[in-house]
């Protein structure tokens, strides 16, 4: 059974050898042990400080392979992006051109920088092992944060947002980056990618705030713009199918589309129930496939099949009631792992 929890700094090792796996491009998970150990603190201190309203926090989990204690994979929230590190993306937008004397009328796509202090909340550093890929793992892993902020709603802003990873190859060139960026920065993609971890100021210092014309980039960068990479188009069909839809905004490095939604309007926020357990039990059960999760800030989840009663407390196998450590009488959240659930086989 895989098991997601919030990361712990003994952590540190196996996430370093996630992002090393990871590669080029996952900003939020970067190849950095020290920008990751104070990924790890901070989100221990977001989670000890419980915030009633969203101030930037930050809360990491990871996934757990429960018969080996190996941790598999990670995923993470931000509350609130902005503030003293805006949040920066290119608005996809057309201007007219237009001219009576000819008779000609133009509209041209270009793309505008956008610098938010106010932004919404954002979900990142998603990475799975790819050994551990398949029945659901992957889904579980990006949605559960769903779950989590279902059961604290108050503490994450209205509007959610996820920048899913551009067009990249395998040694790491951005066909974008090397269009635009790279004349304005003169450094290669990787080192543009981890600087912005490092520190925003460099973008405001560097990126042209006029309008860049789609037309005039070389073809091989229009084809990329808005389009996600090739590992991460599961993670846009999940996000497509929890009601995200396409923002009109790319990352200003990869051109990686940003997806958005409405907090109470994710699926998993809007369906997902809380209820007691009533029993648990050794018996075989038959339901789809179903996020169950506590509802401390101390969280626990995974996917298990379930019996719901109709005053909505809930019957648990042994082993799920194990992996979450609850007993007869705690609440748990659940949700169907799939909006179009089938019975599990």
């Amino acid at each position: 059974m895989f098991i997601i929890r919030p990361v712990a700094i003994t952590d540190l090792d196996p996430l370093e050898q996630l992002a090393g796996q990871a590669g080029v491009g996952l900003t939020t998970l970067p190849r950095d042990r020290s920008l990751l150990k104070k990924r790890i603190q901070k989100s221990i201190r977001s989670l000890a400080e419980f915030a009633d309203r969203p101030g930037g926090e930050s809360y990491l989990f990871v996934m757990e392979d429960s018969q080996t204690a190996k941790v598999v994979g990670a995923s993470g929230i931000v509350s609130k992006v902005g503030g003293f590190e805006p949040f920066y993306a290119y608005q996809i937008e057309t201007s007219l051109f237009e001219s009576a004397a000819i008779g000609i009328r133009k509209e041209v796509p270009i793309l505008r920088l956008v610098e938010e202090h106010d932004g919404p909340c954002e979900v990142g550093s998603l990475f799975l092992d790819p050994t551990f890929r398949g029945d659901g793992n992957g889904r579980l892993l990006q949605l559960v944060r769903f779950l989590f902020i279902a059961e604290h709603p108050e503490a994450f802003e209205h509007t959610v947002v996820s920048e899913i990873r551009g067009v990249i190859d395998d040694t790491g060139r951005s066909p974008f980056w090397d269009a635009l960026g790279h004349h304005f920065f003169g450094i290669d993609f990787p080192q543009a990618d981890y600087l912005s971890v490092v520190n925003k100021k460099f973008i405001a210092d560097l990126m042209p705030d006029h309008p860049i014309y789609m037309p005039l980039l070389p073809k091989s960068a229009q084809e990329v713009i808005g389009q996600p990479h090739k590992e991460s188009v599961p993670a846009v069909r999940n996000l497509e199918e929890e009601g995200f839809v396409f923002a009109g905004r790319v990352d200003i490095f990869d051109a990686g589309p940003v997806m958005t939604c409405e907090r109470d309007k994710i699926r998993t926020v809007r369906d997902s129930r809380r209820g007691n357990v009533a029993r648990i039990t050794d018996a075989p059960m038959e339901s789809p496939i179903y996020m169950v999760g506590t509802t401390g800030t101390d969280f626990r989840a995974c996917k298990s099949v379930i019996q719901i009663n109709a005053d909505g407390s809930v019957r648990l196998p042994d082993a799920t009631a194990a992996a979450l450590d609850v007993r007869i009488g705690d609440p748990v959240r659940y949700v169907t792992l799939h909006a179009h659930p089938k019975l599990a086989q």
